[in-house]
């Protein structure tokens, strides 16, 4: 693959600094500002190493300031509480300016249980000529629709990923990195002549609060469908939400997004 992509792989090693503290490294993407698909995947993987033996059943994560590529951000955990099964975890992405981000962390082990899921129906996966080039996803990447499109159009979009082989326990991180990318450009969808490639000249947009849950183990190696729905603009603001689905149509991971979307005219 790319370079983005072992970048991104060096990235998700975050190094243990002192207890409950671990540093990150940036990409390198040419940006003034850091993409918050790489905090919360980093967020993420702090949480996996400071609670060992437990996944991560969900995290909710608010941006309060832009970050900065050339220096690496400091991740501070605070473990509320860890019981048999559980735990609940608060980290802070902090950089010199002061905290960019925070992120409130459900840690869950694994339990045998009864297994039931309202059924999806999950298309075939595009043929390679529906391959898409969306930037900062440096694997292969298809869609039967466009994200950006010229009539105003229902503000849906299904995504189909797959990654080079991974350690499976990068599979959230990286999925989590995924779900930041087009849910603006879903919202764009129904405004008609806009599109996400108009960013900073027709309109400004950042993400305010970004949310996972994760409700199965996963693969990224393997195709996923992000299925996408962003019903809300309105107020200088948008709202999506979407669901990961592997080619089988079981629902691994869910996610909602509030964004700031200010238009200039």
């Amino acid at each position: 693959m790319t370079d983005l992509w072992s970048d991104l792989l060096a990235c998700l090693e975050l190094r243990p600094e002192e207890d409950s503290v671990f540093e990150g490294g940036n990409q390198r993407l040419g940006y003034h500002r850091l993409f918050g698909g790489q905090l919360l995947a980093q967020f993420v993987r702090a949480a996996a190493l400071a609670c060992p033996g437990r996944t991560v059943k969900s995290v909710h994560t608010l941006f309060a300031r832009a970050g900065r590529p050339d220096e690496p951000v400091r991740y501070e955990v605070t473990v509320h509480h860890e019981g048999g099964t559980f735990a609940t975890l608060a980290i802070v992405a902090r950089q010199s300016p002061g905290v960019m981000a925070t992120a409130s962390v459900s840690m869950h082990a694994l339990e045998a249980g009864p297994d039931h899921q309202t059924p999806f129906h999950v298309p075939v996966v595009p043929g390679e000529e529906h391959s898409v080039d969306l930037d900062l996803l440096p694997w292969e990447t298809r869609a039967a629709t466009g994200l950006d499109t010229p009539k105003a159009k229902t503000p849906e979009y299904e995504l189909w990923m797959r990654t080079p082989a991974v350690r499976p326990e990068l599979a959230p991180a990286l999925t989590a990195y995924a779900t930041d990318l087009s849910l603006i450009g879903t919202a764009l969808r129904q405004v008609e002549g806009v599109g996400q490639h108009d960013a900073n000249t027709a309109f400004t947009a950042a993400v305010t609060a970004h949310t996972v849950s994760f409700h199965r183990p996963l693969r990224t190696d393997s195709w996923l469908l992000l299925r996408q729905h962003a019903p809300l603009l309105a107020h200088g603001r948008c709202y999506g939400r979407g669901d990961v689905l592997t080619a089988e149509g079981s629902l691994v991971a869910s996610y909602a997004q509030e964004a700031l979307l200010r238009f200039k005219n």
